[in-house]
């Protein structure tokens, strides 16, 4: 920038800005204390940013960002913030007045999406879903009958051009997204309230970075903030060089003061979703806050001891209403002091998931893990129908979490509405069917799966069918070994009840029940068929099973980490889908329950990013190149 066009920034620990030659000067002469607050700075600008570091010191980055040039320019170099001397603090950038409507969203652009749909044609095979089905046992005697014979419903999405190459260099990198994919709108609602500043800001400020970074040209983005208001610092905006500068600028411009006002920062994520005058195929909402909202849940004259989590969302987001407008909230906690019980209310009434990032430091994991999945969405308005084939049939309830399913009044018929499909992602369903004794057969046939799904791409509807399901009825049967697909699917749905279960009894008061209710299921899980055979998920199980029995230890630590722990649990198991909890998003963990190959390949970026060595430095480029996303040849 031209000299008098500008000044450099320094942002320190604490999120308050300045002219960089101003603190400079400052720092010279022994202040380490931050003007505007008071705090004591550990680190501090050097005294130039135009020279070079001294020999073993890295120059301070305002938001601890990799140091990709063309983007960090504009973060080195931002307009100077406005300061309101007599109430010390820092008056945020972008405070340009807020447009009625939110219709001001940057226009498609719909060559590419037409090339890629001619791609995605002539790929179809690629875009498909694998149906399987398991029976508990393969063979029943003609003359049992049974209430609950269960089948197991399998379904997995498509793979994508990484997941088939196991390789880990930076060449299967550059093609992860190869295969063309349904671009994003993103909108990220983002807690500002006091409680966030120093390192909290810092460590958000870097995690929106590597979002940032990671969006291709053609998705989009938009940033809410809130504190005690909501305002949206950044219209809906393609992730192009001047779109990407921009978000940053937005991002780096975030100061910390105020209170928790959850519902009105929600409010104006739908908004933005609501007005937008054009729609890329995915949508979601990014929730993050670290505190408890003070204006709509424990404000003043709110039930504090039966809140209503319900008010904290917009109509339009609730997923069981049929407005045609369900926008995934996916809600992540932030330390000790966030409310996970209503972070977790919002992700399921909007049918996204919650995280409990416990270590500040994860945070950047966690955002990570979750768009690996958004940027990978092969399948939409999935809907799952199960028909009995028999007219002697009627089906029993149906096992799938949170995913709304019915049985039509008759009993021949049951649906489950899945929606999304992430690449590589898996759904597994427990049907029960009342099979009658049968003398007049060898066989019976049970079921038939039927998949119905939108290309996300072609927005062509596609109708899968899996074959009949049958079992065999000889006369008399022998032993029957049970299904170890069906026994491990059962342990997941028993243990989740026990999850769910202990949790409630948590909240009345009694940990020592709630731990007994844990213990017992480990106790049951540990005699089933696929535990004995040391099937990886039944391992997993045992795992967080124990982690949560020792997060209620005591009231302390079941409050400051234990409901969350557990809360994030059953989210995921719920909905089948990864979230990030205790140290799940470490390679070692054990907990790794969901992840795709494109999660891990986007954590994989975000801790070669941080660990920041030269060997891993040439993986943090953008997954898209800036100018433009990758087309297949």
């Amino acid at each position: 920038m031209k000299q008098g066009a500008g000044h450099a920034i320094f942002t320190a620990e604490c999120s308050h800005s300045f002219h960089f030659h101003c603190i400079a000067s400052n720092v010279k002469h022994g202040n380490q204390i931050c003007p505007v607050c008071r705090a004591k700075w550990k680190e501090v600008p050097m005294q130039s940013p135009s020279l070079d570091p001294p020999p073993g010191r890295a120059a301070i980055n305002p938001v601890g960002w990799p140091q990709n040039d063309a983007l960090m320019t504009v973060v080195r170099r931002l307009p100077a913030p406005r300061r309101d001397l007599s109430r010390r603090h820092v008056v945020p950038l972008f405070q340009t007045p807020e447009p009625s409507v939110f219709n001001d969203d940057e226009s498609l652009d719909q060559q590419p999406l037409i090339a890629e749909s001619k791609i995605s044609l002539d790929n179809s095979s690629l875009r498909t879903i694998e149906i399987k089905t398991y029976t508990e046992v393969s063979a029943a005697p003609r003359s049992s009958s049974y209430d609950n014979f269960t089948t197991l419903v399998h379904l997995k999405a498509a793979a994508t051009v990484s997941s088939q190459n196991p390789s880990r260099n930076h060449a299967s990198l550059s093609q992860l997204f190869q295969n063309p994919r349904a671009p994003v709108d993103l909108v990220t609602v983002l807690d500002i309230s006091g409680s966030m500043a120093g390192t909290k800001l810092a460590l958000l400020k870097r995690a929106m970075g590597f979002v940032i970074q990671n969006l291709g040209c053609n998705d989009r983005l938009s940033v809410i903030a809130f504190s005690s208001t909501a305002r949206r610092l950044f219209p809906l905006r393609r992730m192009s060089d001047i779109g990407r500068q921009h978000a940053l600028q937005a991002v780096n411009s975030l100061v910390a003061n105020g209170g928790t006002n959850i519902a009105e920062g929600l409010r104006k994520g739908a908004k933005v979703m609501e007005d937008r005058k054009e729609k890329n195929p995915v949508a979601s909402i990014i929730l993050l806050s670290d505190g408890q909202d003070t204006y709509t849940v424990n404000g003043p004259g709110a039930n504090k001891s039966q809140p209503n989590y319900q008010l904290l969302v917009p109509l339009s987001m609730h997923s069981g209403e049929n407005t045609g407008f369900q926008i995934p909230v996916h809600a992540f906690g932030f330390g000790a002091d966030h409310d996970a019980s209503s972070m977790h209310s919002i992700s399921e009434i909007s049918g996204g998931t919650f995280s409990f990032i416990e270590t500040e430091s994860v945070i950047q994991d966690a955002f990570a893990q979750c768009i690996g999945g958004l940027l990978s969405v092969v399948v939409q308005e999935l809907q799952v129908e199960v028909e009995c084939m028999d007219p002697s049939l009627c089906l029993g309830p149906l096992k799938a979490g949170s995913y709304p399913s019915r049985v039509t009044a008759n009993g021949r018929t049951g649906f489950i509405d899945v929606g999304d499909l992430y690449a590589d992602e898996e759904r597994d369903f427990l049907v029960s069917v009342k099979v009658p004794a049968d003398s007049s057969g060898r066989e019976t046939s049970l079921l038939k799966v039927k998949c119905v799904y939108r290309d996300p791409l072609t927005k062509e509807m596609t109708t899968l069918e899996s074959d009949v399901v049958r079992i065999q009825r000889p006369e008399i049967s022998g032993q029957e070994l049970v299904s170890i697909e069906v026994d491990r699917q059962r342990n997941r749905f028993q243990a989740a009840e026990a999850m769910a279960e202990a949790r409630t009894i948590a909240e009345q008061g009694d940990l020592a029940g709630a731990v007994s209710v844990l213990e017992n299921c480990r106790r049951v899980l540990a005699e089933t068929v696929s535990a004995k055979s040391h099937d990886r998920l039944c391992v997993a199980l045992d795992a967080e099973l124990k982690e949560m029995q020792e997060r209620m230890a005591s009231r302390h630590v079941y409050e400051a980490s234990g409901r969350a722990y557990i809360l994030s649990g059953l989210s995921s198991h719920s909905w089948q889908r990864a979230t990030a909890r205790g140290d799940s998003t470490d390679g070692s963990s054990l907990i790794q329950a969901y992840q795709t190959p494109s999660m891990v390949e986007m954590l994989t970026r975000s801790q070669a990013m941080l660990l920041g060595s030269p060997s891993t430095q040439r993986l943090v480029q953008p997954l898209w190149p800036l100018a433009s996303q990758p087309m297949p040849r």
